[in-house]
């Protein structure tokens, strides 16, 4: 797989570039709905192949993805604890 090539799959779900895992299945299981040859005799079948397609590269990308387990991704990932861990014992924010 290639950057361009998972850039296009984005763009062929509509996702952003973070997506959560939730959120790929959910766009890909929305657009099957909608543009299925059997729901919609009109379709042409190579949307719904072109669409199969980029979920099956994202997914092969998410199961072999590296996670990172470190403090400074936990904050990112979690910002809103970051601020808690930065405020937490300050008298006017936390307790």
């Amino acid at each position: 797989m290639t950057y361009t090539e998972m850039k296009t799959s984005l763009e062929i779900l509509g996702l952003p570039e973070r997506a959560s895992l939730k959120e790929i299945k959910a766009r890909h299981r929305s657009l099957v709905k909608r543009h299925h040859p059997d729901r919609d005799p009109n379709q042409a079948p190579e949307r719904i192949r072109a669409i199969n397609e980029a979920y099956r590269l994202l997914m092969d990308f998410c199961a072999n993805y590296r996670f990172c387990f470190s403090q400074e991704e936990f904050y990112e990932q979690n910002p809103e604890e970051r601020l808690r861990q930065q405020f937490a014992q300050d008298p006017v924010w936390g307790g």
